[in-house]
C-alpha cells in the first residue's frame, strides 16, 4: 500500500506566543542578516508557519522593521547606560561606554543602525523611530555627564569646561562613524587610543575668555 507524508503543521499557539514567536524571530533575523533581510518571507520561514501568519499579526512591513529596529537598539541603550558606575569619574565611565560600543561582538547591531539610516530614508516609520532612538541616546549621554559634572567638585566649580549637549553629540558622532567604518574593516590601528584622544578632545575644552578689545592705534 502506497502511503504519502505530508510536512508537520506548525504547532498551534495563544495569540500571545505566536505573536512573540513572529517578534523573535524577525529580531535574530534582523541580528544575524541585518534588517534588509526582513521580509513576510524570511520571517516566516525562521518561525516555520506561513507568510500569511506572519502577515497576519504584522501587516504592514515596514512598521514591522521599524518596530524591530526599535527592539534591537533599544536593549543595547538600555544595557549599556545601566553599566553606568557612580563610584568612578565621568571621563573612566565614558571611556568604557565607548569601548563597548565599538566592541566588535556588536558589529550586528552596528549593521543594524547604518542600515537604518539608509532605509529610514524611504520608510518613514523606521524613519521616525530612527530620530526617536537618536535623541534618546543623546538625551541619555547628556544626564550622565551633567550628573557627573554636579557630583565633581572639580568640574562643578568650572562649568563652561565640560558642556554636556555638545559632549553627547561628539561622542555618538565618533562612535557611529567608527561603527560604520569597522563595518566594512576601515578602522584605525588602534580604536582605543583613538577614543581616549576623542574623550579628551571633549572634555578638557578649555574654558574660553572674553576676547580684550585691541588698543587704539594713535
Amino acid at each position: 500500500m502506497k502511503t504519502t507524508s505530508r510536512a508537520a503543521a506548525p504547532r498551534r499557539l495563544p495569540p500571545e506566543e505566536r505573536e512573540r514567536s513572529i517578534v523573535d524571530a524577525a529580531v535574530s533575523l534582523a541580528g544575524e542578516s541585518g534588517l534588509e533581510a526582513l521580509t513576510v518571507r524570511a520571517v516566516a520561514a525562521r518561525v516555520g508557519v506561513t507568510p500569511a501568519l506572519v502577515a497576519h499579526y504584522r501587516p504592514v512591513m515596514e512598521s514591522f522593521v521599524a518596530e524591530v529596529f526599535t527592539t534591537i537598539v533599544a536593549a543595547e541603550r538600555d544595557e549599556v547606560i545601566a553599566s553606568y558606575d557612580p563610584s568612578v569619574d565621568l571621563r573612566t565611565n565614558l571611556l568604557r561606554l565607548i569601548e563597548t560600543l565599538l566592541d566588535d561582538s556588536r558589529d550586528d547591531v552596528a549593521m543594524v543602525w547604518v542600515q537604518s539610516w539608509a532605509l529610514g530614508a524611504r520608510n518613514e516609520a523606521l524613519g521616525a523611530r530612527v530620530r526617536t532612538e537618536m535623541d534618546l541616546w543623546h538625551s541619555a549621554l547628556e544626564d550622565l555627564i551633567a550628573r557627573a559634572i554636579a557630583e565633581d567638585p572639580v568640574l562643578r566649580e568650572n562649568p563652561l569646561q565640560v558642556d554636556p549637549d555638545s559632549s553627547a553629540w561628539m561622542l555618538l558622532a565618533m562612535v557611529d562613524g567608527m561603527s560604520a567604518h569597522s563595518l566594512v574593516h576601515w578602522v584605525p590601528r588602534d580604536r582605543a587610543d583613538l577614543a581616549r584622544r576623542t574623550l579628551s578632545a571633549v572634555l578638557d575644552v578649555p574654558v574660553v575668555e572674553p576676547v580684550q578689545p585691541a588698543e587704539t592705534l594713535r
